[in-house]
């Protein structure tokens, strides 16, 4: 019987391996993507003695999915849970600490996916190694999920969720009963989350020489204009929607713009990034078209103006159908001496992917996210172990 797992020991481990998003840009170097912790998790399954699958989804990038066998095989009416867990990182640009050391130090635990969320991982992965020593008729059947790309798309929560229904995973038995995606919520339990839509906006010009800029167009001023459309939109109309209980009102926001070659020539194009935070239960291309259409009737000439497809986009999480299984691990948590509850929060999450499907999903992990993405994340072990604990009996009971 293989031993149980250190859950911080667990979490240096896979902080030690880079697997860093590259965020939709080209980039070389060794720290970028997921194929280490894969080949990580991968050895693991393989020490475990666990059937597992690896999903191709992009180059380098695997999903990973094994399986824990329980007590009543689930094509014979056996539960079925899933704990899901994205394998990638943001980048380490403007960190203050060695991304990769995995120091420990205070009772913390730094470095980059410490908080987001290789703990969950690392928690997931201790839960397992301890059910793991329980004989198989006292345990659910259980799988664990490893998604690439959630930071910068949901692909590879997106594909397992479709390998439900064209039932084309060698691994996965049927749909589970329920999903628990991992991410920094201070053990609380994450019912309800914004979706998101984000594109490109253009703005096209004529290039001339600074010098006489009458003979140009400038793409730089005209964007000038979209940007203050667009802040117009975000601060009076967007409050004049719906709130959704727990989320509140959407949101816009300018993330980026770059435009122009040289000082010294009128540019002749010019770009943004748009992220829109929307509730869930609406329409992300409607609520896109509504942008666009406000934007354009803003503007003296719209022509100058276009707008690229969607980069990312993601309904959001509903709280209709997963309400059975939030009281269930907020009793399991509370028990466990934590005063857990149910939460709405603005970030995205691969909980989506499953909610589309019909599965109820809930989000839930160690860590605050004030500390993810942060220039010395970080996550307290005391939040590992206590995780460790509430997945650990929520497991136990899931198959009762």
């Amino acid at each position: 019987m293989p031993a149980t797992l250190d859950v911080s020991t667990t979490l240096q481990q896979l902080v030690r391996l880079p697997s860093v998003n590259p965020m939709g840009k080209q980039v070389q170097g060794d720290i970028y993507y997921e194929h280490r912790v894969t080949d990580y998790l991968e050895s693991q399954f393989r020490e475990w003695d666990l059937p597992f699958e690896r999903q191709a989804v992009f180059p380098q990038r695997e999903n990973i999915i094994a399986l824990l066998p329980g007590a009543v095989d689930p094509k014979q009416g056996g539960k079925l849970l899933m704990l899901e867990v994205h394998q990638d990182t943001v980048p380490v640009e403007g960190m203050t600490i060695d991304p990769f050391a995995a120091e420990l130090k205070d009772g913390r635990i730094y470095g980059r996916g410490s908080c987001d969320i290789k703990g969950g991982m690392a928690v997931y992965l201790t839960v397992f190694s301890r059910l793991m020593q329980l004989p198989v008729n006292q345990r659910p059947s259980i799988l664990l999920a490893c998604s690439i790309n959630e930071e910068h798309g949901f692909d590879g929560a997106t594909q397992m969720a479709q390998s439900f229904s064209d039932q084309s995973s060698t691994i996965m038995p049927r749909k589970p009963d329920a999903v628990i995606v991992a991410e920094p919520t201070m053990l609380d339990v994450v019912v309800a989350h914004k979706g998101v839509i984000r594109w490109v906006c253009q703005t096209h010009g004529k290039a001339a020489h600074s010098s006489d800029p009458s003979q140009g167009c400038n793409a730089i001023y005209t964007m000038a204009e979209c940007v203050h459309h667009l802040k117009d939109y975000a601060e009076n109309v967007l409050p004049t929607h719906a709130a959704y209980p727990q989320l509140g009102k959407p949101t816009l926001s300018v993330g980026t713009i770059s435009g122009g070659i040289s000082v010294n020539t009128v540019p002749d194009q010019c770009e943004i990034e748009i992220d829109y935070r929307m509730n869930p239960g609406g329409d992300p291309l409607a609520d896109r078209k509504a942008v666009i259409d406000f934007l354009a009737s803003k503007l003296p000439d719209a022509t100058k103006v276009s707008h690229g497809p969607p980069t990312i986009i993601s309904p959001g999480l509903s709280a209709e159908k997963n309400q059975d299984l939030a009281t269930q691990l907020i009793k399991t948590a509370n028990a466990q001496g934590h005063t857990s509850k149910a939460i709405g929060v603005p970030y995205g999450t691969d909980a989506p992917a499953f909610d589309l499907v019909d599965v109820p999903t809930v989000v839930f992990g160690p860590g605050s996210i004030n500390q993810a993405h942060t220039k010395d994340e970080w996550v307290a072990v005391e939040q590992l172990e206590a995780a460790v604990e509430v997945v650990y009996e929520f497991c136990v009971g899931f198959g009762e």
